[in-house]
């Protein structure tokens, strides 16, 4: 399913901010917005404007810093089995690519820790960050809307959103008041991956009270590509049409509810997340996850007249567990996580032009991981803040300033066991991150905007860039941090140029960061002997991670364009975006840079029925470092055909999708070598699915 967090207004006022964000017309998020939606939700076709969440805390109608949001019937078919999957297609967003069950978006060139992958504006507790095979604990069934904020959100979220934020938003805690009863229902099926997938969810409330609930499930086969040479250890394996160890069983569910008062709420769920996949770069091997979440949320808004306009928060705690499982059952290696996180949001009242919000967040992870494969000890992270942020609105535009103060504190346990000593006695880092940030926003005509933004970043090193010492068979590379590592620390400068005009609308923008430390796995040129399980001995490469200078510079453009509105209605729009990074004390190219994209697409409708045609071209990726080989470029072509469904009070949508129409072979360059020879992107399918809501 795909759009199961989803339910139309209909005369019996079902209406929640969550809901309408998922109905194209109305697109509300923010509080206000919500509350104006209730008032209005027995006008069907009231329009309310976009307010975006991620990076927003007083809810502006404009952003200085880009922001992507897929919502509603876009959504529902640009869904995956994966984050990054399903964001693949946004302006600077590519992905890890790990096969088709493990893929982490990539920001600007930019992943891992530095990536924020965030649910509900809360911290996913897990360990993806760690290696390019755990898969994110978050499965887009459930999502309702997916925000991107592309640039540092280091000054509301932390060090590791230095490059970027992707903020997974859904209505498990509601936000605003519901009236009766409301659902919706998804079935799809197909695909390259053979895709068998649903999801269910049922919302009702009185006004003081509201309760959700849902549940999804999702198969997948081995991914059907064009026919290949997998290439492993640098030799050829036999000819394959489908990537080996690919399949996947997705399961989960929640279960959440709200209560309202005056100009607030309080509300409670708790979901648990179980997928079972394997992974091509190990065949036979497959990874059993799962994690059990439990969420609290409130808010209180319109305060009185005192220094406090409103006041919000989340806590979240995550139980998390990654068990890689041999082929003959024997669990290998075991990954836990386990978590807590308390963030704190207060709005003052207006001085005079300024508004702004002040805030504190708090984080406490523990990290184990036993086994074989173990390549990092467990660790103990610690994460303190305080930040601010006031905007400024003035006859010169609006000016928006921010600062974060950090404390953060990673403690290894060091081996406990001496007859194995990998990791060294117990030691602690601390570290105390600063981040600020100043931006403008420029009207220079009602449809023309000129944005600017500079924030300087800083980041403590994770445990693993401190404390490894071991192969990562991800990479098959043995990797070794260093104790010693100071802070990662980048400049950034956004400028973009908007237009807006009724359904048209088109953005321009550049970027350009510069790290004065940036923490990068670099080759040492040496190798490491390793022991297997069948007792030989082989040599790895050695890699270690090392502060090195580095520069991102890129641009991004998009666009939509009404050609005919008649009884058809035809848009064109596109998408281009181009990163370059170099490790500037080596002049060698940074890894895993998605190369120049170019997305075009063409929409048509009449009455309930839809169409989109899109080109989506890749340049060949030839600017890579040594350790690298050049990926070909690729053009595939997608074809949709949706169709809209009444159903009494409620709605559906319809849709069949033809993706890779010339079952063009193609690989991803920001996937890591190891398995971008193992796993190219799918071929060519037919999947079909059918929504409903009411």
């Amino acid at each position: 399913m795909n759009k199961p967090i989803s339910f139309p207004m209909r005369r019996q006022a079902i209406a929640c901010a969550a809901c309408l964000a998922l109905v194209p017309a109305v697109q509300a998020q923010s509080a206000p917005a919500a509350t104006t939606a209730q008032s209005q939700a027995s006008s069907p076709s009231t329009t309310l404007p976009e307010v975006v969440v991620t990076g927003n805390p007083l809810a502006s109608g404009e952003l200085t810093l880009p922001v992507s949001v897929l919502s509603g019937d876009e959504l529902v078919l640009r869904r995956g089995s994966s984050l990054g999957e399903t964001l693949n297609s946004q302006p600077g967003v590519s992905s890890s690519y790990f096969g088709p069950n493990a893929s982490r978006p990539i920001v600007r060139g930019l992943d891992g820790d530095r990536v924020r992958i965030l649910s509900n504006a809360g911290a996913s507790l897990d360990a993806s960050s760690l290696s390019f095979d755990h898969a994110v604990p978050i499965d887009p069934l459930i999502v309702e809307r997916l925000e991107v904020l592309r640039g540092p959100g280091a000054l509301l979220y932390g060090g590791s959103a230095i490059g970027g934020v992707v903020n997974a938003l859904d209505n498990r805690i509601p936000k605003t008041p519901l009236q009766g009863l409301g659902g919706a229902a998804e079935l799809r099926v197909g695909g390259a991956d053979s895709e068998s997938g649903g999801a269910a969810l049922v919302e009702t409330g009185n006004g003081q009270y509201a309760l959700h609930a849902d549940a999804f499930a999702r198969n997948t086969s081995d991914l059907r590509v064009p026919r290949f040479t997998p290439l492993q250890d640098g030799g050829a394996l036999p000819e394959a049409d489908r990537v080996r160890n690919s399949a996947s069983r997705a399961r989960g569910g929640a279960f959440g509810g709200s209560l309202f008062f005056g100009g607030g709420h309080v509300g409670l769920s708790v979901d648990t997340y179980d997928n079972v996949y394997g992974t091509p770069a190990e065949e036979g091997i497959h990874i059993d996850m799962k994690r059990d979440h439990l969420g609290l949320a409130f808010e209180a808004k319109d305060l009185g007249g005192g220094l406090l306009r409103a006041v919000r928060g989340n806590a979240n705690y995550t139980d998390y567990r990654h068990a890689e499982v041999e082929a003959d059952g024997a669990i290998g290696t075991v990954f836990k996580t386990r978590g807590s996180e308390l963030r704190l949001e207060a709005e003052h009242a207006p001085l005079g032009s300024v508004r702004g919000t002040v805030g504190a967040q708090f984080e406490d992870v523990d990290f184990s991981a036993l086994g074989d494969e173990a390549f990092v000890p467990d660790t103990r992270t610690r994460r303190q803040a305080l930040f601010a942020l006031e905007e400024l609105a003035w006859a010169g535009g609006t000016t928006t300033g921010g600062v974060r103060i950090e404390h953060a504190r990673v403690r290894s346990a060091g081996d406990e066991d001496g007859a194995d000593p990998r990791f060294g006695a117990p030691s602690e880092r601390s570290f105390s991150p600063r981040s600020a940030s100043v931006s403008h926003l420029l009207k220079l005509t009602p449809q023309w905007s000129l944005t600017g933004a500079l924030s300087v970043s800083e980041r403590a090193p994770t445990s693993f860039e401190l404390y490894a010492n071991g192969l990562h068979a991800a990479t098959g590379v043995f990797e070794r941090g260093d104790a010693t590592l100071q802070k990662e620390r980048g400049r950034n400068l956004d400028v973009a140029l908007l237009w807006k005009s009724g359904e048209d609308h088109l953005r321009l923008g550049a970027f350009a960061s510069r790290f004065s430390r940036f923490i990068s796995l670099e080759a040492t040129g040496g190798t490491v002997d390793v022991v297997d399980d069948d007792g030989s001995t082989r040599a790895v490469a050695e890699y270690a991670f090392r502060p090195v200078r580095a520069r991102m510079n890129g641009i991004e453009l998009e666009g939509r364009h009404r050609l005919l509105d008649a009884a058809w209605k035809l848009d064109a729009s596109g998408k281009l975006d181009f990163t370059r990074g170099t490790n500037r004390d080596t002049g060698e190219p940074l890894p895993r840079i998605a190369p120049l994209r170019m997305l075009v697409g063409l929409d048509a409708r009449r009455g309930p029925w839809g169409g989109r045609i899109e080109v989506d071209h890749a340049a060949r990726q030839d600017r890579v470092p040594a350790t690298d080989v050049p990926t070909p470029s690729y053009t595939i072509v997608n074809l949709t055909l949706t169709r809209s469904l009444q159903l009494g009070p409620g709605d559906g949508l319809w849709f069949v999708k033809v993706g890779n129409v010339g079952d063009e072979l193609a690989y991803s360059a920001s996937t890591v070598r190891t398995v971008r020879d193992l796993s190219p992107l799918p071929g060519r399918s037919v999947k079909t699915g059918i929504r409903v809501a009411f």
